[in-house]
């Protein structure tokens, strides 16, 4: 039997930009991440901040996947070393990301400037769960200048990516069922970049002219207000990505001079707070057989108290455990 390297071990290497130490301890975290992987993180996450994190988000078929290796290309070639985490829909039996590392990225695996990861969204209602927030970390810890997310699609609730990267990139695409799909989305105003893929075909420039149309209708009067542009890329004929980075360097220039950042880095703190609290209690609810659990579950079926009283009543339980195992 293979002795298990210690995570504490591992987080040293990580440190150190050891791609291997980084896969091993992501790993570890989506198999579920016992104590001695969370003191790992704890010390590793004392030397994140430093990379500049990148969501991109769009709906489904608008060329994500494509825009990220193109972009992925582009930092390369400025000197920035980028990690990638790829959010896949969730195996319905298995909770892993069904698509795997990306086919489409393997051109990039052998760069050692570059590190993927497909991750799985596991149900989580917006669409990143917690391991993929501590797979950013690892990235951010192992010298990487650059974390693209990418997510799923756009949906009603998949705008969890806005409170968990430094700049926002929505991707729109001319030809999807919507001359705009970012209005039926709901997401047109958590863009820091809006991006026009597939620009050359001729159907895109309607879609640029809308997209313009409707973010200088939404233009707040004042100094020092982050302009939204819009960026037309295209895959076919490689154009518009240098425009993509730029764009999204500018948005980290103007974080950094308007102080931005800090709001956006407490909005991260605040979301990645939550998660974790919300899985302890998720996990302790599913693991509690106890007689009160059963009492309380039948008396809220039987309307003799309300869910509210009952999960606080929980909640009060549970809270001697919660410290015990935390």
């Amino acid at each position: 039997m293979i002795n298990r390297i210690p995570s504490m071990k591992l987080a040293e290497r990580v440190r150190e930009g050891h791609l291997r130490a980084i896969a091993r301890l992501i790993t570890r975290v989506e198999s579920g991440g016992d104590a001695e992987v969370r003191e790992a993180l704890a010390e590793l996450y004392k030397s994140t901040g430093n990379a500049h994190v990148v969501g991109i988000t769009g709906v489904p078929g608008a060329g994500k996947s494509t825009l990220v290796t193109q972009l992925v290309h582009e930092y390369r070639a400025s000197g920035r070393k980028v990690g990638v985490v790829a959010i896949d829909p969730s195996s319905p039996y298995s909770g892993g990301a069904i698509l795997g590392d990306r086919i489409r990225m393997g051109d990039l695996v052998s760069d050692p400037g570059v590190f993927i990861r497909s991750m799985a969204t596991r149900g989580t209602l917006g669409g990143l769960a917690r391991p993929a927030l501590d797979a950013v970390d690892l990235l951010d810890a192992g010298g990487f200048d650059v974390v693209l997310i990418e997510t799923v699609g756009v949906g009603q609730d998949e705008v969890d990516i806005v409170r968990a990267a430094h700049t926002t990139v929505v991707v729109n695409a001319p030809g999807l069922g919507d001359d705009i799909q970012a209005i039926k989305a709901g997401v047109l105003e958590i863009a820091d970049v809006h991006v026009v893929s597939k620009a050359d075909r001729p159907d895109s420039n309607k879609t640029i002219q809308e997209l313009k149309a409707m973010l200088m209708m939404s233009l707040e009067p004042g100094e020092g207000i982050w302009r939204v542009p819009v960026v037309p890329t295209s895959s076919e004929k490689h154009t518009g990505f240098d425009d993509l980075m730029a764009a999204i360097d500018r948005h980290a220039e103007h974080l950094e001079k308007s102080g931005e950042i800090t709001q956006r880095r407490h909005q991260i703190a605040l979301t990645r707070v939550v998660k974790v609290a919300e899985e302890i209690v998720r996990d302790n609810f599913a693991r509690d057989s106890r007689s009160q659990t059963e009492e309380l579950l039948k008396k809220v079926t039987q309307r003799e108290l309300d869910p509210h009283g009952a999960a606080v009543t929980l909640l009060k339980a549970m809270k001697e455990t919660i410290h015990e195992a935390h």
